[in-house]
């Protein structure tokens, strides 16, 4: 089995007035670049084997200090890129309230197209289908047959995030924005590729810690106890 950490972004200055989307240069702010390194704190001592990141800025600098911390390089996944949300990028939240497209986003958001981009079911496609073959790249048998576990951090974009537990917990594609995933949160997925995972957790903060390896006890110790 492979286990997929699927990490949004930290916070940075745009994303509450402006639907970001794929706009270039937009970096983590401070509270954002302290999130990242909380997150990389947190995972210390998880035995992560490789880190990948969507292309954006935001999601490459998330992932950075957790790679650092493990000795590893930040890998690019272009599939992990956020939604193309073409003419409503860069628009402000009070602007895109306006519009109908808008309303009709909300409540069946399986049923719209952003207005020279993308719709919701062919971003979840191409999201579901690159973690599906990362959990399937890091299936290394090992020499008893049996499946050695690996652990993999991906760093994407909320909606990117949301989609694709929608898909991993058989949800209905209208309803994937009831799902929270808050900046530097992290949401844990078993898989082995194969279409049917398990979503171990959703939307864990970094203000926990990966439990250290145990010091195995002596016998002289144990007596002692």
């Amino acid at each position: 089995m492979t286990i997929l950490l699927l990490i949004r972004h930290g916070e940075n200055d745009v994303m509450l007035r402006r639907l970001t989307g794929r706009t270039p240069g937009v970096s983590l702010n401070l509270k954002g670049r302290q999130q990242a390194q909380t997150l990389a704190n947190a995972l210390t001592h998880a035995p992560i084997t490789a880190v990948y990141s969507s292309p954006l800025e935001r999601a490459i600098e998330t992932a950075e200090p957790l790679a650092r911390a493990h000795h590893l390089t930040v890998q690019m996944r272009p599939n992990l890129i956020e939604v193309d949300y073409g003419q409503w990028q860069g628009r402000t939240y009070k602007q895109l309230g306006r519009l109908k497209l808008w309303k009709a986003l909300l409540e069946q958001p399986s049923q719209i197209r952003f207005p020279g981009g993308e719709t919701m079911a062919e971003v979840q496609q191409r999201v579901v289908a690159d973690l599906d073959a990362l959990a399937r790249h890091w299936q290394v048998p090992e020499a008893d047959g049996k499946a050695d576990e690996q652990l993999i951090a991906v760093v994407a974009h909320a909606d990117i995030v949301r989609l694709a537990l929608a898909r991993y917990l058989n949800m209905a594609l209208d309803d994937f924005l009831r799902l929270t995933v808050s900046p530097a949160s992290v949401s844990i997925v078993q898989s082995d590729g194969s279409g049917c995972p398990r979503v171990i957790s959703i939307n864990q903060l970094p203000n926990f810690s990966w439990p250290a390896p145990q010091t195995p006890v002596t016998r002289k110790k144990r007596e002692q106890e």
